[in-house]
């Protein structure tokens, strides 16, 4: 019974191939969800990973739904992100709300049908998350080093395309997770998130580039506005670099560990630091904003501390604000 409490803590560390546990095929009605097997002794990284889910249901699924009721509210003024924030807050939701029932499935329900829907959501949250966070990378950086090309794309149309895109490699992405049993599927995941954090960076460095060098000839001071937006890009890129370089650090290297010290330590781990990330982004979107809703004037300036007095003055560009 002991294996079966301690090895599915860690859901999100599904990409390892079944193959290295045959057994669990050999005796599936016995122990259907005993992913980690082998780690009894070796709890710290899932441990670890079970604090950055319940951190999730806490506080990034109110976190989230706010962040889609003010997409919601200001719908008829939106900026060009907009669409991106609003489906990953979403997904970022829709992740969260499956960690409750993965405890309750595992301790009453003991599902087969609600152990494959957690799969898809796995899915969901490995590709959803950096996909759309590039598309966001990339509104920004077109519209600051291409402000007219960014102006000819601005029709809703071609980010409804790109959010079609990525919705379709997202569901086939986790309809294949869900599936299983596909050679070196933990491979794709690799590769997805080396090539989005490498696109990621080097989108924020070029825009804090741009940013920097448009003081303006013979300006000391750059622009408050510009200032403001090259902060916030400065941030976001610092956040980015916190929730993906452990997994794109740790995992090419799989073949270099142990079976054992990869399932039990590095994917824990690693997964943990992506999964936050689900908390974080609604955080950073919020703590921009210059009035929360529901929240009166006072309680806002104070949990800002007197901060916001000159937000009401320079309002960030509409390309950089997503």
């Amino acid at each position: 019974m002991e294996a079966n409490v301690s090895s599915p803590l860690n859901w999100t560390s599904l990409p390892t191939p079944d193959p290295f546990n045959i057994a669990a095929h050999v005796n599936a009605t016995e122990k259907p969800f005993s992913v980690f097997e082998g780690c009894e002794h070796q709890v710290e990284g899932i441990l670890f990973d079970l604090t950055v889910q319940c951190v999730n249901v806490i506080v990034g699924i109110p976190a989230n739904l706010l962040v889609i009721v003010i997409l919601i509210r200001n719908c008829k003024n939106p900026t060009t992100s907009d669409m991106f924030l609003g489906f990953l807050a979403f997904m970022d939701f829709y992740f969260g709300t499956m960690t409750p029932l993965s405890f309750l499935n595992f301790y009453y329900w003991h599902s087969k049908k609600v152990w494959s829907a957690l799969k898809f959501s796995y899915g969901v949250k490995d590709t959803s998350g950096p996909l759309f966070l590039s598309c966001i990378c990339l509104d920004r950086f077109v519209a600051v080093l291409f402000p007219v090309m960014f102006g000819q794309f601005k029709p809703v149309k071609y980010r409804l395309s790109l959010t079609a895109l990525v919705l379709c490699l997202t569901f086939a992405y986790s309809a294949a997770k869900t599936v299983g049993g596909l050679p070196n599927f933990e491979k794709v995941f690799t590769g997805e998130i080396l090539a989005t954090f490498c696109w990621m960076v080097l989108c924020n460095v070029c825009i804090l580039w741009a940013l920097k060098k448009s003081r303006g000839a013979g300006k000391d001071e750059m622009h408050p506005m510009k200032k403001k937006a090259f902060n916030m890009v400065l941030s976001l890129n610092c956040i980015i670099v916190f929730n993906y370089l452990p997994p794109v650090a740790l995992f090419p290297f799989e073949d270099y560990y142990s079976p054992d010290m990869f399932r039990c330590y590095v994917q824990p781990v690693g997964f943990a630091f992506l999964n936050i990330s689900s908390t974080i982004q609604p955080l950073v979107y919020l703590s921009r904003l210059e009035k929360l809703p529901f929240l009166s004037d006072t309680c806002f300036k104070k949990w800002c501390n007197g901060d916001s007095a000159e937000n009401n003055k320079t309002h960030p560009a509409e390309n950089i604000s997503a």
